[in-house]
């Protein structure tokens, strides 16, 4: 009966360690899932002292493919970086194109504003052309008519007109060889002072009027 009663009571200890160190593991489990505690640092000494420390990492064994791998990695590098110029060069060539398309429209602007100055400018000769022609024929139906005739007519003449009339007829009277009709058709002009601004203008005004 004695070694029974020893026998229960060493069992009941041994429950009640086994409990203790339960309830204590799962404190301490509990803690440190509540951020009071980390288990795990707490734990460390205990299985160092039973011989299950953290697992050193393993060194690994020098393979020859190692220097392949440093060679492709230093391969890899290096196209990544010419990738990078080329996208940079691209950029840049991307850029130029935009200059030159600019560069290109404002000189077909400028060759545009040269071809219109042109027009304009052949468009004025031929309007000048025009109006010598329409002047040498009128001034020489003009010398062929009675100069009384002729006056009659040049009075229905703006004075602008007129003098571009007079003059071109004192040219194709020096052209000819032959008297000039302006002196006289002036005399006889009824309106003097008209007259008077006529003969003035004829001496101002080197050039036909080519704005009328």
């Amino acid at each position: 009966m004695t070694f029974q009663r020893i026998g229960g009571i060493i069992a009941k200890v041994v429950f009640m360690l086994i409990l203790i160190v339960a309830l204590l593991i799962g404190g301490m489990i509990w803690l440190d899932f509540l951020g009071f505690i980390d288990f795990k640092a707490q734990l460390t000494p205990l299985m160092s002292l039973v011989g299950l420390g953290e697992p050193k990492p393993v060194e690994q064994p020098y393979t020859p493919t190692l220097l392949d791998d440093d060679r492709l990695a230093k391969e890899r590098q290096a196209i990544t970086i010419g990738w990078e110029e080329l996208e940079q060069a691209r950029e840049e060539l991307t850029l130029r194109e935009a200059e030159l398309k600019q560069k290109e429209s404002e000189i077909a602007e400028r060759e545009k504003s040269v071809e219109e100055k042109q027009n304009s400018l052949s468009e004025a000769i031929h309007q000048y052309d025009n109006k010598v022609a329409n002047l040498e024929q009128t001034a020489q139906y003009m010398m062929g008519m009675p100069p009384p005739d002729a006056v009659a007519i040049m009075e229905q003449y703006g004075i602008n007109d007129l003098v571009d009339l007079l003059r071109t007829s004192e040219r194709l009277s020096q052209e000819a060889g032959e008297a000039s009709l302006v002196a006289y058709w002036l005399s006889i002009m009824p309106n003097r002072v008209r007259a008077a601004e006529i003969q003035r203008l004829l001496v101002e005004k080197p050039n036909l009027n080519l704005n009328d």
